[in-house]
């Protein structure tokens, strides 16, 4: 079992231990102890073990979670990918952040061709532990699993795998692993007796698959040139990374990098976390369907899950962060917004747990109040203050990792030179400041991210929001869910309700305004014509407060590569218009500032969005496995232009 979690050849930690198929219970009980005998045997902690799973079936999920009970956190998540059956890649974590569990929920084939993989090789070692799972791999998977393999990689196969193939099968199989590169060795379920070689792989075998995987590999990268993942550079300063921000996805993207053991510098133009749009007292959580079902709400159905993961934990550890998972009413206001909310739940067969349709009695029911609408609920939505959940992620972050924290510090110019960016500005009393040289900037300061010359022709823009806060009282009181329709309601959270926000474009201040706040009441007058709404909803104390979220033409945050705009710009410039333009952005690597990140454009469902994407950011700055490339293609920065670029259209 040693050798699946240690590469000998180069004496460092295997990056991960890939199984395919429903693990029994007590080869999945062997690995967990197993791995976290040796988080607790390694230091530093950037030496992450990490396991993946790939699963076909949710059911199979549900019954691992059963298992798992000395395990809650990861049981716990484990049941809710099950319930709500959302296929792609699910990262889970336990001790710390020091053991990641990534489920591949759905089919096999599909998901393996769709894994990027980082510049410099992984070392993954795949366990057959299903004999279903193992009968359907051919070749081209074999080639696939070899793309993302270290060169010194085993697969390994439970005896009751390679005994569920007869003798020509399994003889075809291990001709076309060795093809592969691959040494096939045999296991018990205990995976305590020492791996049994069944095929033999030679020098001039390994030197041809070597050839093979380093030409797939390219094969793939030419593919998504237009679509660059690059991670984290490493000069004089490896793994130095600093951000610019103190909100949500900041502070997120800060306990990510800490859970790999990487020291950070923060810079945040406030007095402490969370000033600024995460701020509010109360957001809500809950994810954004469609009747398409594509990689948006692919993308915010699996945060919606991650954030879960991340409060709880969190919580459970005693960070004080006020939330209440009471589930979120989506509600229509018109006629337009019920054909809408009616067109989502008629188009897919949602799983119960991720949404459901209720009539007006049961609305009713699960808001405590009358509401007088029909609707759609999400279960396991919710509401969280986002301004805690930024402090408790913060103080979390600065707990594992060397983390230095620059409040007052307000950054007004980024340079890089040479290969380091060096950043200046001013601290609260005026003064000039500089900082630096670091690496890698990930840029994460919300509706200060369009600031720099390197950012400012970005797609997003800013809406100004004001949160009005609404005293508890009468029928309030009884609310017991979150209501969502024109605006929102949450439940009380220290005898106050929260409730918006104003939607403005561009604002030229960040002052209370009384327009705004009657705006407010309005929507929820035009959404819920009850008498709670005209009795009980009081916004003369003129309690609320404004902050500005930055939004993108498509809704989906930007995360990864800072694009190079002006270089993108004189290539099209220079470049005939029509195929042959689309042609060569289709096959060149799209411009971007080497060391230079973007995480932002959260909207108005950062909560749900925001740790995912900070998750997984993370992920591409440290060189891991990196989710299916729909969803990095969905959150890349540049985006907007390759869109067009890519198929010859005007930029």
């Amino acid at each position: 079992m040693a050798d699946l979690l240690l590469d000998e050849t180069n004496s460092q930690r295997a990056d991960a231990l890939v199984l395919i198929g429903k693990p029994s219970k007590i080869t999945l009980l062997n690995l967990l102890t197993r791995l976290t005998q040796e988080v607790n045997a390694t230091e530093p902690r950037t030496n992450r073990v990490k396991l993946h799973l790939f699963c076909e079936n949710p059911a199979e999920l549900l019954s691992l979670s059963k298992a798992l009970t000395s395990w809650d956190a990861i049981a716990c998540q484990l049941r809710d990918i099950g319930l709500c059956q959302i296929e792609g890649s699910h990262t889970l974590l336990a001790l710390d952040g020091r053991f990641s569990l990534t489920i591949y929920l759905g089919k096999f084939a599909s998901l393996l061709k769709q894994i990027p993989h980082p510049k410099g090789e992984l070392c993954l070692h795949w366990l057959f532990t299903d004999p279903a799972a193992l009968g359907c791999i051919d070749h081209k998977q074999l080639w696939q699993m070899a793309r993302l393999s270290h060169s010194a990689s085993k697969l390994c196969l439970l005896q009751t795998a390679s005994q569920s193939l007869n003798e020509p099968q399994l003889t075809a199989f291990l001709s076309q692993s060795q093809q592969a590169g691959f040494t096939v060795y045999q296991c018990d379920e205990q995976l305590q007796d020492p791996l049994q070689p069944l095929n033999c792989v030679d020098e001039i075998d390994l030197e041809i698959a070597a050839k093979e995987r380093t030409a797939l590999r390219n094969r793939f990268q030419q593919q998504i040139k237009y679509n660059p993942v690059e991670q984290a550079a490493q000069e004089e300063h490896p793994g130095n990374i600093a951000i610019i921000g103190g909100g949500v996805a900041s502070a997120c993207l800060a306990l990510s990098l800490a859970e790999r053991g990487k020291p950070i510098s923060l810079f945040c133009m406030d007095s402490a976390p969370g000033q600024q749009a995460s701020g509010n007292k109360q957001g809500a959580i809950y994810p954004l369907l469609t009747p398409e079902y594509g990689p948006l709400s692919h993308f915010f159905l699996q945060g919606y899950l991650f954030s879960r993961q991340r409060i709880r934990a969190l919580t459970a550890q005693g960070y004080d962060i006020a939330h209440d998972f009471c589930g979120v009413l989506q509600t229509p206001f018109d006629g337009r917004s019920k054909k809408r909310l009616d067109k989502i739940m008629t188009a897919q067969p949602w799983p119960q747990e991720i949404a459901r349709s209720v009539d007006t009695v049961q609305a009713g029911q699960i808001a405590g109040i009358e509401i007088g609408q029909p609707g759609i609920f999400y279960p396991l939505g919710g509401w969280v203050s986002p301004q805690q959940l930024t402090a408790a992620a913060i103080t979390k972050a600065a707990s594992l990792t060397q983390m230095e924290q620059d409040y007052h510090t307000e950054i007004l110019r980024i340079e890089k030179r040479g290969n380091q960016w060096h950043l200046y500005g001013k601290d609260q009393h005026g003064h000039s400041q500089a900082f630096g040289p670091f690496a890698n900037l990930v840029l994460a300061n919300g509706r200060h991210l369009t600031d720099y010359p390197q950012t400012a022709k970005l797609p997003i823009s800013g809406f100004r929001g004001q949160v009005s806060h609404i005293p508890s009282r009468g029928q309030l009181t009884r609310l017991s869910t979150v209501l969502c329709a024109q605006g929102y309601l949450t439940p009380a959270n220290e005898h106050l309700h929260c409730s918006g926000a104003s939607y403005v474009k561009d604002p030229d201040n960040l002052d209370y305004s009384p327009t705004e706040q009657l705006g407010n009441l309005d929507k929820l007058r035009s959404s819920y014509q009850q008498t709670w709404v005209e009795e009980d909803v009081d916004i003369s104390g003129h309690s609320a407060r404004v902050g500005v979220r930055m939004v993108t033409r498509d809704h989906a945050p930007m995360m990864g590569c800072a694009p190079d705009f002006e270089a993108i710009e004189a290539s099209y410039q220079n470049l005939p218009q029509g195929k042959a333009h689309g042609d060569f952005w289709q096959k060149s690597q799209a411009p971007i500032h080497e060391g230079l990140f973007i995480l932002g454009g959260l909207g108005s469902r950062g909560l749900t969005s925001g740790p995912l994407a900070a998750e997984i950011l993370a992920a591409q700055l440290c060189g891991e496995l990196l989710v299916p490339l729909e969803i990095l293609t969905l959150l890349n920065p540049n985006r907007m232009w390759m869109r067009k670029l890519v198929k010859g259209k005007a930029l």
